[in-house]
């Protein structure tokens, strides 16, 4: 089971106060595990960086418009997948049923493919599984890493780190497809109305409550207590 995980969840939080004091942190605690080393950890440490100093407001309000306004990089991995169509919702089933078989139960906050949930679940996890689960993930988070690069935004180290760690490299055939979809543009309004129109749900950003020290307080609980 590695800390790592739940360290590149909480950097991939709701920007908060807490998180600014403790993201260096959370690189120290990745660095120290070693799963993922050299050019990428510097990234992270960029983007540790990056939030450690940043305008508190003005940190929420990029997050917002990054990942909750544009659905191209939004961090639900099942909007990628299936979208709004049938299959998502016994996708999503499939996946509780997957955190339950492992004694882990969800906030009620928060749908299970939300990528910070998905990751605390894979710190509980057996290392070879977590790898094999990132696998395939690989191509949605070899999409987003691309899409976050043409806007050199340093979010996204925490994809490069976990394409690191994947057991099997992205299917490119897949990442080209989930390329060939129009980029949002945040600052489009009328555009991201009209394509939210039909969304069944909201997908805020949830509670920022996990940290990078102590035993890191998470989003997703064994059956009979914190995990």
């Amino acid at each position: 089971m590695a800390m790592t995980y739940r360290a590149l969840s909480r950097l991939l939080s709701y920007p908060d106060a807490q998180l600014q004091s403790e993201a260096r942190t959370c690189v120290e605690l990745v660095e120290r595990e070693g799963l993922i080393s050299g050019r990428t950890i510097a990234e992270l440490r960029k983007l540790a960086d990056h939030l450690a100093v940043q305008d508190i407001y003005e940190a929420q309000a990029a997050y917002v418009d990054l990942f909750d306004r544009t659905r191209s990089v939004s961090l639900h991995l099942y909007e990628h997948v299936h979208g709004e169509s049938r299959e998502r919702g016994p996708a999503m089933v499939g996946l509780v049923e997957l955190y339950r078989a492992h004694g882990l139960e969800m906030e009620a906050n928060d749908l299970p493919d939300y990528l910070p949930v998905f990751l605390e679940f894979l710190s509980v996890i057996a290392d070879a599984e977590a790898a094999s689960l990132i696998g395939e993930a690989a191509h949605v988070l070899e999409a987003i890493s691309a899409r976050l690069a043409k806007r050199q935004n340093p979010y996204q180290s925490i994809f490069r780190a976990l394409l690191t760690i994947s057991d099997k490299p992205a299917d490119t055939a897949a990442v080209q497809s989930l390329l060939s979809i129009q980029d949002d543009d945040p600052d489009d309004l009328e555009a991201l109305d009209k394509a939210w129109a039909e969304a069944p749900v909201n997908f805020g950003a949830g509670d920022a409550k996990d940290g990078c020290s102590g035993s890191l307080p998470g989003r997703v609980a064994t059956q009979g207590g914190a995990a």
